[in-house]
């Protein structure tokens, strides 16, 4: 079973929580393209 896709998202190499994650990260901090592209392919840090 698969679950719907946002229509806006379509076509995209990531999920849509991950464009998004990163959108906001981009307009709410200076920081750069490359700098967000390398912080969303960090792994999270585990507990």
């Amino acid at each position: 079973m698969t679950t719907p896709r946002d229509p806006r998202y379509v076509g995209y190499r990531f999920p849509a929580e991950v464009i998004t994650i990163a959108v906001w990260l981009y307009f709410r901090f200076p920081l750069s393209l490359r700098m967000v592209e390398e912080m969303l392919w960090r792994p999270a840090a585990s507990p």
